[in-house]
């Protein structure tokens, strides 16, 4: 009982977090695009389209649009995945409908810089909020999806060609200044959800090269609690065989790692760079100790 309790909380809040996640969206549109004129990708620069064309309001395009899509993913991509778009298919264009109605022509800034850098974070933050829990937001993702499976042409490849076809749609009835302020809210948005999807994944990896590969080993280890690797390899120079130590760690034990360094071999040689997301025991699970 109390399992399906614990099922019942998580798809609920799962669902919460979805329906805000659209409520983002839709006032990253209402507040920012809508007022200022911008263009835009996905399901909402072709509902300007159809706005521009045949007057037909972007919420209501929007609801349609997005029902037609789910269908289409519903006989092609199967019936899991369109459990995962069910919410931001209905979620979507209810709330963009509610802002429009409640706004009723409040106009937040008039400045088309600002609408294009906060419409893009409104819009990238929404995107990785539903994202990160496994969700869709329908729309325009679908037909990627699907020519992926029929034809096997890469998502991002048919995505950006997607994209950039409803922008240059949008510009030729746009004015010039308008669409780079577009292309900018695009870019804007693009930037902020990879950045929210992989925020608090990001690590250092480490790879050091010592006289005594051992003895830095067992410190890290003792000293760290953190697992090592070590990779087997021979000096160019003079070819003496050695192992490197791999190691993955969290930006904030990189002080304590060079530590370590400086105590037991401060000849060390320490290449540092950045790993943009980590997934595996000690990082995304917890750690298993072996004895």
């Amino acid at each position: 009982m109390d399992k399906r309790n614990d099922i019942l909380i998580s798809s609920v809040g799962k669902i919460a977090v979805i329906i805000a996640g659209n409520l983002l969206y839709a006032a990253g549109v209402v507040f920012f695009i809508l007022p200022s004129g911008l263009i835009t990708g996905g399901t909402t620069g072709i509902a300007l389209i159809a706005n521009h064309f045949g007057n037909i309001p972007v919420s209501a395009f929007v609801a349609v649009f997005n029902i037609i899509m789910f269908v289409l993913g519903l006989f092609v991509l199967g019936k899991t995945f369109a459990l995962s778009t069910l919410v931001s298919t209905l979620a979507y264009p209810a709330m963009l409908g509610l802002l429009e109605r409640t706004v009723n022509g409040f106009v937040l800034t008039e400045d088309k810089l600002l609408c294009a850098l906060f419409g893009g974070i409104c819009i990238g933050a929404s995107l990785a909020l539903i994202i990160r829990l496994g969700a869709s937001t329908g729309g325009m993702d679908i037909p990627p999806l699907i020519l992926n499976k029929k034809l096997g042409i890469p998502v991002s490849v048919s995505m950006y060609v997607f994209d950039f076809t409803i922008l240059a749609g949008q510009m030729a009835f746009s004015e010039r200044q308008a669409s780079l302020y577009g292309i900018l809210l695009v870019m804007v948005y693009t930037i902020t959800l990879d950045k929210l999807l992989t925020l608090g994944s990001g690590r250092t990896k480490v790879e050091i090269i010592s006289r005594d590969p051992e003895v830095l080993r067992k410190s890290i280890i003792t000293r760290m609690d953190r697992g090592v690797t070590m990779l087997h390899a021979k000096t160019g120079y003079l070819g003496i065989e050695t192992d490197i130590l791999y190691c993955i760690i969290s930006p904030r034990e990189l002080h304590k790692m060079e530590k370590i360094i400086r105590d037991e071999d401060p000849e060390a040689f320490i290449v540092l760079s950045k790993a943009s997301s980590v997934y595996g025991r000690g990082f995304s699970s917890e750690k298993n100790y072996i004895q």
